[in-house]
């Protein structure tokens, strides 16, 4: 028999990126002999990333519109030319047996050019609102995998709610809250509140926090802050925060998210794609602020879909100061009410995502 060959591409964000990793990486367990070969954009994280986590990578010379500078897409057909011509000589080259897009760049010629050739082609959205390459692809493809039971823009009767891939560790990490706690020198019996807005931080929950610490002191909650890298030289030499002692862990960058999140009780985050689905399998009960200037508001219909479910909370940007605190204590003074939120959010929770969806793949080929 020959080696199982598989195309991967997806990039430009970690939210692209990781869900294509976490596939191959199930896909090897089940062939450890199988090739791979992901296709990127040039210049974007995936080229970097890719190769730490142990796969080839080529790059293609693609960007998106640059909305801000028009004139700066007068080349912009040239190098969708130049990257389709590219994408068709890799794939043509390599013979794959299938491959699968995860949203980005890349992944429009390479997919386009794989499903030309007449290999399979899978899509992997991550957002409850599709993203514009993986429109366009899913006519194409075979399946579509979703984090979510309705996502406007595909074939319905191609879409597979399977969740997404997410961090092993995340999976098998989680702890008992109280255990947990006292492993990040917290009091076990002080309702915690973890804080994250992503590895650059979020100013929008910084400054909402800032403006929070009187309630905080008050009500004596603890708070595992992630500040991100922008502010936590600036918050770290704050004295109204340092004056808080071990009430406050100010932190610009959480490495152990599962220990993290097993001694939240409440969570606040941004509402991305991958955020979410680690809060859905950390069951913890959590106040979303998207992001407003994701691609066509994607993080407000991600965030909708749980507040919908009665599985979350949200406030958006424009309602912080007015709605944040006031929320965030709804949530935090009733055990009933986080309850409830810590069981719906079972509905999203896909820790099965990766193999789920690599079991699905092989069915659609067998068939």
């Amino acid at each position: 028999m020959n080696k199982l060959k598989v195309v991967l591409s997806g990039g430009g964000t970690g939210g692209h990126i990781f869900p294509a990793i976490a596939i191959a990486d199930e896909i090897r367990k089940r062939f450890p002999d199988a090739e791979f070969l992901f296709i990127g954009a040039n210049g974007k994280m995936e080229m970097e990333k890719v190769p730490q986590a142990g796969y080839k990578i080529e790059g293609i010379d693609i960007a998106g519109i640059d909305r801000g500078n028009i004139l700066s897409n007068l080349g912009l057909p040239f190098k969708i030319l130049k990257s389709l011509s590219r994408s068709k000589k890799l794939i043509k080259n390599f013979a794959p047996d299938f491959a699968v897009g995860t949203g980005g760049f890349a992944s429009g010629p390479a997919l386009y050019e794989a499903s030309r050739l007449g290999i399979p082609i899978f899509i992997q959205e991550q957002n409850a609102h599709a993203g514009v390459t993986n429109k366009i692809l899913s006519k194409k493809a075979k399946a579509v995998f979703t984090a979510y039971p309705k996502v406007e823009g595909f074939p319905a009767d191609k879409i597979k709610f399977l969740g997404n891939p997410i961090r092993e560790n995340i999976i098998t990490g989680m702890q008992e809250t109280a255990q947990a706690k006292e492993k990040m020198g917290l009091d076990k019996d002080k309702l915690t509140i973890l804080s994250v807005g992503g590895s650059l931080g979020s100013r929008t929950l910084n400054n909402g926090w800032k403006d929070s610490l009187e309630n905080l002191k008050e009500k004596g909650y603890q708070l595992i802050w992630q500040t991100g890298k922008l502010d936590y030289k600036e918050l770290s030499n704050e004295s109204r925060i340092s004056d808080l002692g071990s009430q406050v862990q100010l932190k610009e960058f959480i490495k152990d998210m599962e220990l993290a999140y097993s001694a939240a009780d409440v969570i606040v985050s941004r509402a991305g794609a991958i955020a979410i689905s680690e809060l859905a399998v950390a069951r913890k009960p959590v106040l979303l602020v998207p992001f407003p200037f994701a691609a066509e508001d994607h993080q407000t219909k991600n965030a909708m879909n749980l507040v919908e479910k009665n599985a979350a909370r949200m406030v958006k940007d424009t309602e912080m100061q007015e709605k944040f605190w006031n929320t965030l204590e709804e949530i935090c003074s009733s055990e009933n009410i986080r309850n409830e939120m810590s069981q719906n959010l079972e509905y999203f929770a896909k820790p099965n995502a990766a193999k789920e969806i690599v079991d699905e793949i092989f069915n659609v080929l067998i068939r």
